[in-house]
């Protein structure tokens, strides 16, 4: 995609920067707002204004380099050696912040605008030497017992950045926090020295460990409802496996979707990305492909006590309405024959007959017995 690039500004290390004429009127501004020189990009926030950055790493041969550097400083450190390049976390940043990071590190807009709204499926575009990874993260939320308003599963999103000396991870909640995994890649000197596509496996192999482990809580979940609803004595509101129903359509949200993006990086075309992590994200899209094939079988089995549910409801509505049935059968007699004998007529059979009170008193409760014993025969009753 071919774009428009302003060339003639050049930052406090003499180099060109370009960027693209479609920021530089929204980065002046935001300069003014912030009384800052639109060339320059302050290390850290005036004071009162948040800050997303969660940590800024400059990694020079897979080592972390000692100090605390800003996101500026950093780039133009990497620039000057070749096997370096810049770890941007961010979590959650302002349209303003991320404004700025993008100016400096030449970010497209429409990707940026993603990042921060965080409205995205799992993805994966490119822009110029620039490549956005979308991911949907999932977490599994403990609860005691599985009501109509339980929440099963927290869903985030985390977008990658990855550029020849940078990648900037932008995180969305907190179903997957990334401070652990920095902490375990930084232990691995040899996966480091591949450069920011290495964290960007080791990112995409955190969440979707974590698919596996939310997919290994609701099976338990499962389990327990469709013991609830198969047991002898069945039990459990039908809102409760219909909320279930709603909690794992919003992990199958998070998990199918990122099949293609994976698909897309492991390919042999694929020259953006090493061929040693290609392999690394191989195995990661084994472990994507397994947890797909449990979401939808836990769709199928969901659906199937849902439906097993309404079937059990439907046959004991029918129970209660042949107990009723039966019911409304037997006091029908009583009403009949004392029907029957209250209108009254001057000339009604035994009326006048010493025993036809508790005659007829007799008969009624004869034949209601009759038809009690002959329902309970058909189980009616």
């Amino acid at each position: 995609m071919a774009e428009r690039l302003d060339q003639d500004q050049t930052g406090s290390d003499g180099r060109v920067r370009v960027r693209p004429r479609s920021w530089i009127a929204p980065v002046r501004a935001m300069g003014r707002i912030l009384n800052a020189d639109p060339g320059q990009h302050p290390a850290s926030p005036p004071d009162g204004v948040r800050t997303g950055v969660v940590d800024c790493g400059l990694y020079v041969g897979g080592v972390r380099q000692p100090g605390d550097w800003d996101y500026t400083s950093a780039l133009a450190a990497a620039q000057d050696k070749p096997d370096a390049f810049v770890w941007l976390g961010l979590h959650e940043p302002g349209q303003a912040e991320m404004a700025g990071i993008a100016d400096a590190y030449g970010l497209h807009e429409l990707a940026v605008e993603d990042a921060v709204k965080a409205e995205q499926r799992p993805k994966l575009e490119r822009f110029g030497e620039v490549s956005f990874l979308v991911l949907r993260t999932a977490r599994y939320v403990e609860h005691g017992e599985l009501t109509e308003t339980s929440e099963v599963v927290e869903t985030g999103q985390v977008m990658l950045f990855i550029g020849p000396r940078f990648v900037i991870s932008v995180r969305h909640g907190d179903a997957c926090r990334l401070a652990g995994v920095r902490a375990d890649l930084e232990g691995k000197k040899e996966l480091l020295e591949q450069g920011p596509w290495a964290v960007a496996y080791a990112v995409t192999d955190r969440v979707v460990d974590l698919y596996l482990e939310v997919a290994d809580q609701v099976e338990a979940d499962l389990d327990t409802l469709e013991a609830q609803v198969f047991s002898v004595k069945a039990h459990g509101r039908i809102q409760r496996i219909y909320q279930m129903k709603r909690e794992l359509v919003e992990f199958k949200r998070a998990v199918v979707p990122l099949q293609r993006p994976l698909m897309m990086l492991t390919g042999t075309v694929n020259r953006d990305v090493p061929k040693e992590i290609r392999r690394y994200f191989r195995d990661v899209q084994d472990h994507l492909t397994r947890t797909v094939e449990q979401v939808n079988s836990y769709d199928d089995l969901l659906n199937s006590i849902l439906q097993a549910r309404l079937a059990q409801v439907t046959v004991d509505q029918n129970n209660d309405m042949r107990k009723i049935a039966a019911w409304a059968g037997i006091a029908a007699v009583w009403t009949a024959i004392a029907g029957v004998y209250g209108m009254n007529f001057a000339y009604m059979p035994e009326t006048q007959w010493k025993y036809g009170y508790p005659v007829v008193f007799a008969l009624m409760v004869a034949i209601s017995l009759g038809l009690y014993r002959w329902f309970r025969r058909n189980r009616w009753l």
